[in-house]
């Protein structure tokens, strides 16, 4: 099937371009030219490769950790969709080596089953986290590796667990190559790590932290911690929620301006929508109030906003130039992901995948389903 798109801007991962005429042929670009409108042409204002949310717990029903199935995936999907979200890695948090397995099972068949889906994997952040920095994660499942449980994980879960969040103190060195060496992405986060334990997991080849500030050993001028080493390290990537809850914007501000190109958006959503204001998955708990969810010892137990949220904030008001606020949601985190030579860009031979959005910011959506 082909159609033709007509975008006023098109962000495509590089530049901005005007006035594109793109040419869609079986779900692929085929040809991007500059043109004027014409009536016969759908038109949209801002044109940017499909959003990608790498960190993301619930939709607007379901916990991926408490079901650990399929349902609770198509829910995240879904409820993503809704909010201009194309992309997504279902975020499946510390719990027993069984549910693991469980969720690691569920999202095969999940993408065998819905290969157009924007599912092409999930972020297990935990179980192997330090425990004075667990966050909201349960003490009772927070453990230590052992070469048996990782070697199970990989084994079961190395083509879709497109993202592993790990505290790296807690591991041997052998342990992070183990991971490393099976093609997974490692992500420091729930750390304690001092600046010299995260400036070697740094060298050993860990590229990524997670949610920035949050959950880490903090930046001290006498003890910088695992956020002056990501600060000191320019080739790691540093996603970071930019909601005001999670990190104060000017803290997001300074974020930027160390990070740069490396910096990029998530959600970390606990679920979509503000539509579940209560939820108890045996002991771990969870209260919507004035736009946060916090448990019962008062920890951050997850966000409520969406990437387009994310990017609307980030523009609005860290002040951060709006194309490097749209690749802060696309091209970034699939190249942090190794996923930027299927996904992520707006060129020929890429999906026609889109995320559209109005000028003022306050309306994300993909394309109609016959454009995809």
């Amino acid at each position: 099937m082909s159609v033709q798109l007509f975008a006023e801007r098109v962000y495509t991962g590089k530049e901005v371009l005007k006035n594109q005429r793109i040419q869609i042929l079986d779900g692929k670009i085929a040809g991007m030219e500059y043109a004027e409108p014409d009536a016969g042409t759908t038109k949209v204002a801002n044109l940017a490769p499909g959003f990608f949310d790498a960190h993301i717990n619930g939709g607007e029903k379901y916990y991926f950790t408490e079901r650990a199935d399929e349902e609770a995936i198509d829910d995240i999907y879904q409820a993503s969709v809704n909010t201009g979200t194309a992309y997504v890695l279902p975020t499946l948090i510390t719990s027993p080596h069984e549910n693991i397995l469980k969720g690691i099972e569920a999202t095969k068949n999940y993408i065998a089953k819905n290969p157009k889906a924007g599912v092409p994997g999930m972020h297990l952040e935990g179980p192997f986290l330090n425990p004075i920095k667990r966050g909201a994660h349960l003490t009772a499942f927070v453990r230590k590796p052992t070469n048996s449980e990782l070697e199970e994980i990989i084994r079961y879960g190395k083509d879709v667990i497109k993202l592993i969040t790990i505290a790296p103190e807690m591991f041997t060195e052998d342990q992070i190559q183990m991971l490393l060496d099976s093609g997974i992405t490692v992500s420091a986060g729930h750390s304690n790590a001092t600046y010299d334990e995260a400036a070697k997991a740094f060298s050993q080849g860990i590229n990524l932290v997670t949610h920035l500030y949050n959950a880490m050993s903090a930046f001290g001028h006498r003890q910088p911690g695992l956020v002056g080493a990501t600060f000191d390290s320019p080739n790691v990537y540093a996603p970071i929620i930019i909601d005001g809850v999670h990190c104060d914007f000017a803290a997001a501000s300074v974020a930027y301006k160390i990070k740069k190109d490396k910096l990029f958006l998530i959600s970390d959503a606990l679920f979509l929508g503000q539509k579940v204001t209560e939820f108890k998955w045996g002991e771990f708990d969870a209260t919507l109030k004035d736009g946060r969810y916090t448990n019962s010892d008062g920890n951050l137990a997850g966000a409520t906003i969406s990437l387009g949220d994310a990017v609307r904030n980030a523009v609005q008001v860290v002040g951060i130039p709006l194309q490097e606020a749209i690749e802060m949601a696309t091209i970034r985190p699939v190249t942090a992901l190794n996923l930027d030579k299927q996904i992520g860009r707006i060129e020929i031979g890429y999906p026609a995948t889109f995320t559209t959005f109005d000028d003022n910011l306050k309306s994300f959506n993909l394309l109609p389903l016959p454009l995809a």
